[in-house]
């Protein structure tokens, strides 16, 4: 229950600041593509824009969690 809190609050704050939400999607994107190394730029782009949505669904409280402590 905690986590979806924090999902939550996170998902809130990338919803109401689009400098933030801009930040941890290319946070988000960059981990993305280290988990798959073997992709082209293009394939990645393509497997980006599928699953885009969960991966910034899922990574939400991780990404604020990071862009605070760069900040």
């Amino acid at each position: 229950m905690e986590r979806d809190n924090m999902m939550h609050g996170a998902r809130t704050a990338l919803n109401q600041n689009s400098d933030t939400r801009e930040w941890c999607e290319n946070y988000l994107k960059a981990k993305e593509k280290e988990n798959h190394p073997e992709m082209s730029d293009e394939e990645f782009q393509k497997h980006w824009r599928y699953h885009r949505p969960e991966i910034m669904h899922a990574g939400a409280a991780e990404a604020v969690q990071a862009y605070k402590n760069a900040k």
